[in-house]
């Protein structure tokens, strides 16, 4: 474990005022009073629902050696000193860098942002650069590889906090590797948490850009401000570049914010290639386990290739993996065929759960109205029955994508199961409630308690879906994916959507090998 004296860390941030003259060892950081121990340093953040500045006697308590803090106290404990700062989010980002070894100085990082295909995106660029011989970790919602080989992500949180960050590029470091990959999101990218401050990458992927997190961004033009951080964030060098998706239009405001190059992937179903893209995939056939299609590199000729994920957002997903990888490596992509068809899709991501049953099941992560719009129209061109969909919405999250999240898949399914995804401290039946109001508005046919069912215990929600389906219907259960846990108002319920998708099936004298 590092340690180091307080007026060393201090040397990384600008302090106001300090209070006290001891000069105690670090040996940890916290942010969190209950993990507050002797030789922590304890950062008073203020939060959403409660202020760190309210649990400094606590911290102390516990041992803590100093305090960091924004706001002036009502009294400073005698026996720590107290630092005070503009932002203590800035200060915690700072102190974390310089506390494990500057470790983002010894790495080549790639960030990738966007509403959805973050998660596979960052996992394709690890194989890539994997089957390439690069010594490459990476941190995404799903999972990690941070020097242990191939981890599930526990934390929660897609992009963690700062500390978590830097503890992890600095296990990297410590295991040999020279490339690490980020998933970065818009919480993750906002100066209101720091998370990512004063970091520099020398690539940068942007997939897309849809509703989503406005209850913490406020409007989409702020959610997209933040997000265009990663790309301000580039590296101020001769090789950095960005990445973006021409087909999204909001791909011009992540290229206009930098000043290094930034270049465009597409892909098309037509049987001519995307002008102007440097990457493109066209003449693109789709299967239920893989997508046949063609690949034009920038002044080169046609490649076929079988990229072996379905649906046309996971296409372009790999298409901006294979352009990173190519650039940063100065490598041919016909050079990476061989890797491309070799690549694993990610937990939780369009996965079928397989048995005897006559009609199909689906686990997604899709949770966005973006995302709706890109899974819904693969399912129903794929589903010869009915669709039914199991799906909800976050709790204490943005509140008006709910019923826009209902009326897209009121488009396309025939039944929709709504249900608990986290319902956090609010209401389930009122979140339901709201999914089902833009339902109805978009498809009066469907009817309450008949072809929309509200049953927020999701196991119920599952076991209830599994039952009504037909030979040739198709069950697709939405939101959860790969997450481990289902956050209630003051308890948490162990989740794993496959698992429980298998017990119902198996409970309706259905076998799964």
């Amino acid at each position: 474990m590092p340690e180091f004296a307080l007026r060393e860390l201090t040397k990384a941030i600008d302090p106001i005022a300090v209070r006290g003259t001891q000069d105690p060892a670090v040996t940890a950081i916290s942010y969190d009073s209950r993990s507050a121990s002797p030789g922590s340093l304890f950062f008073a953040i203020p939060g959403t629902h409660t202020d760190g500045h309210q649990y400094i006697d606590d911290a102390v308590r516990r041992g803590a050696s100093a305090i960091i803090h924004a706001s002036p106290l009502d009294h400073y404990p005698q026996e720590v000193p107290c630092v005070q700062v503009a932002d203590s989010r800035v200060a915690l980002a700072r102190i974390a860098h310089r506390f494990f070894g500057r470790p983002s100085d010894h790495l080549v990082l790639i960030g990738v942002t966007g509403t959805d295909g973050k998660s596979s995106t960052v996992y394709y660029l690890y194989q890539l650069l994997r089957s390439c011989g690069v010594a490459a970790g990476f941190f995404s919602t799903v999972a990690m590889d941070v020097g242990n080989g191939l981890e599930k992500n526990r934390l929660r949180q897609s992009t963690p906090e700062s500390p978590e960050i830097h503890e992890a590029l600095a296990r990297m470091v410590a295991a040999g590797f020279t490339h690490a990959v980020i998933e970065t999101t818009s919480h993750g990218l906002s100066p209101r948490t720091a998370r990512l401050h004063g970091l520099r990458f020398e690539a940068t992927v942007f997939t897309n850009l849809s509703h989503e997190h406005l209850e913490f961004h406020g409007t989409f033009e702020q959610y997209r401000d933040d997000k265009m951080n990663l790309f301000r964030a580039l590296r101020d060098n001769d090789s950095s570049f960005g990445v973006v998706n021409a087909a999204d239009p909001n791909s011009r405001w992540f290229s206009e914010v930098t000043s290094r190059p930034v270049l465009s992937f597409a892909r098309t179903d037509g049987d001519a290639p995307v002008p102007g893209t440097a990457l493109s995939a066209f003449d693109c056939r789709y299967h239920a386990d893989a997508t046949e299609c063609r690949l034009l590199p920038d002044a080169a000729e046609p490649i076929a290739v079988r990229i072996p994920v379905p649906a046309p957002f996971n296409v372009e997903n790999v298409l901006a993996a294979v352009l990173v990888v190519s650039q940063l490596l100065r490598r041919p992509t016909v050079e990476l065929i061989t890797a491309i068809e070799d690549l694993q899709p990610v937990v939780g991501r369009m996965a079928p759960v397989r048995g005897s049953q006559p009609f199909a099941v689906l686990v997604d992560y899709a949770h966005s109205p973006g995302s709706f719009e890109k899974v819904f129209p693969i399912f129903r061109a794929n589903t010869p029955g009915r669709l039914i969909a199991v799906f909800g919405s976050a709790g204490e999250r943005d509140v008006r994508k709910r019923p826009i999240q209902g009326g897209i898949a009121a488009r396309h399914a025939d039944v929709l199961v709504l249900t608990d995804e986290d319902p956090r401290g609010e209401d389930p039946m009122t979140i339901l409630d709201q999914i089902a109001a833009g339902a109805l508005a978009e498809n009066p046919s469907l009817k309450r308690d008949q072809t929309i069912l509200l049953i927020p215990d999701r196991t119920k929600a599952i076991a209830e879906s599994v039952s009504l389906a037909r030979a040739g219907d198709t069950v697709v259960l939405l939101g959860k994916g790969h997450e481990g846990n289902i956050i209630c108002r003051d308890h948490s319920i162990e989740w794993d959507e496959q698992a429980v998708a298998e017990q119902q099936l198996v409970r309706c004298g259905y076998e799964i090998p």
